[in-house]
């Protein structure tokens, strides 16, 4: 997730921490304010995820830093061709860049714990944030104008540039924002290693049909060739059954553990680690199972309005 150290102190540095000790990779997006070096270094497993533009400089310059820092999974994001209008964004005040305002002043007088244990506590011992790694050079600081720049409009970025990428990047790669079968394909065509299914968190086209949706045509349209992978709206342990019941081979979590960096900094996300695992397990021994593996589609059923539910 990204700009998560605005929310928790160090919040990409505290997640990579947490997931490392849980044994489960974390993935840091490029529009993050920690340098992806500092990251790994503390978390060598941790993916990094690129948002890059379809220039081909810029691409090769970015991929050669990831790879200098010894990223292991690096995850390029095809959803984000343009930038999505945000209405819940608008609603809350929230812009990027930062705009200092009346509303954004009381808001931080009105929440003394994160004004002085992130806010204050970021400026005086690392300065203003920037974003460290939307390029290979240091991006704008969080309140620059240049950052909607920094961010524009990645259309030009095509399939072409992702063979690019795979002929310089040696390590795992993954595409992330695949939601049709064709586009599976074409990742696998390419060369890809493994897909994310996933609509963004439903924070970029509007009304875009749920991940879970979508999952099972996707596995069957690539086959066992490539693990597929889902998030996007994942919450408790029975949504990661259900992921893995329409065939995905992983699962990620974004906001419950931003909600709980923000809350309780990296306990706070071992402990979300914890009630999610044991949430799976115990879903586990209801159903009468006793491993992952045993989770199939037949443990599934459709409810007309009611999404999918979980046959005991």
């Amino acid at each position: 997730m990204g700009i998560s150290a605005l929310f928790a102190y160090r919040g990409d540095l505290i997640m990579a921490r947490a997931a490392a000790g849980a044994n489960v990779p974390m993935i840091m997006a490029g529009s993050s304010l920690i340098p992806l070096e500092s990251v790994v270094e503390a978390a060598p497993e941790t993916w990094f995820q690129a948002y890059l533009p379809g220039e081909t400089g810029k691409i090769e310059a970015l991929v050669a830093r990831v790879d200098r820092a010894g990223v292991g999974t690096l995850v390029v994001t095809a959803d984000t061709a343009v930038l999505a209008n945000r209405e819940n964004n608008v609603r809350a005040g929230f812009s990027t860049p930062l705009r200092p305002s009346m509303r954004l002043a009381w808001e931080g007088m009105t929440h003394p714990r994160w004004t002085v244990n992130t806010l204050l506590r970021t400026l005086l011992l690392h300065g203003m944030p920037h974003f460290e790694n939307s390029s290979a050079a240091r991006g704008a600081p969080i309140i620059s104008p240049t950052v909607t720049r920094d961010f524009g409009a990645k259309d030009h970025l095509d399939w072409s540039h992702l063979a690019l990428i795979r002929r310089q990047w040696k390590r795992t790669l993954v595409i992330k924002g695949i939601m049709n079968p064709e586009d599976a394909r074409k990742a696998r065509d390419v060369g890809a290693d493994g897909v994310i299914v996933s609509n963004h968190g439903g924070r970029q086209l509007d009304g875009a049909v749920s991940p879970l949706r979508v999952l099972p045509e996707i596995v069957d349209a690539v086959g066992a060739n490539i693990p597929v992978m889902m998030d996007s709206g994942i919450r408790r342990g029975a949504d990661v059954l259900k992921a893995i019941a329409l065939g995905a081979r992983f699962v990620f979590v974004g906001r419950p553990f931003a909600y709980a960096a923000a809350v309780a900094g990296e306990a706070g996300v071992r402990h979300a680690i914890g009630i999610l695992a044991d949430e799976v397990q115990r879903n586990l021994g209801l159903l009468g199972l006793t491993a992952i593996g045993e989770v199939n589609r037949g443990l599934l059923r459709a409810r007309w309005g009611h999404g999918l539910k979980l046959v005991q």
